[in-house]
């Protein structure tokens, strides 16, 4: 599996450390997207990069960290092809896996900690997708691209 990862500055911390944790950790082929330091960036010009990555099938999966996830998960979901969503539990992972084949997890470096958004990866990268009536709505929630 490959895994294209990145962050605004609200995010950049634990996203290197959670680069780090998927790949030493989870042993996941990782493409950190950026950004190189702290500095101030703005969040749609880095979750566009993990969108297209994962959109066109260069990414299976994508990692996306700001201050609360929400800013990334409204920017990654704009893309085509993209179903993201602000996590903030890992049962939220599961379900957005199994009900709604999401495969960009966008979270909050803010106010989730570094812990608990390695668990909602983990879930995220091994949860399955159910189908059945599940797979109706996502083919209309895809239709709206």
């Amino acid at each position: 599996m490959r895994v294209a990862i990145a962050s605004d500055h609200a995010g950049f911390e634990q996203k290197q450390q959670l680069v780090d944790f998927l790949a030493s950790e989870l042993k996941v082929d990782t493409v950190d997207c950026g950004p190189d330091t702290d500095g101030r960036v703005d969040y749609p010009d880095y979750a566009v990069k993990v969108a297209n990555m994962v959109a066109t099938g260069a990414a299976d999966r994508g990692v996306l960290v700001c201050g609360t996830g929400i800013g990334m998960a409204l920017a990654a979901d704009k893309v085509a092809g993209v179903r993201a969503a602000s996590i903030t539990t890992p049962e939220f992972a599961d379900l957005f896996r199994r009900h709604n084949d999401g495969n960009v997890v966008c979270l909050s470096g803010r106010f989730v900690d570094l812990d608990v958004n390695k668990d909602i990866i983990k879930v995220f990268l091994t949860s399955e997708f159910e189908g059945g009536r599940h797979a109706e709505r996502v083919v209309k929630i895809m239709k709206l691209d």
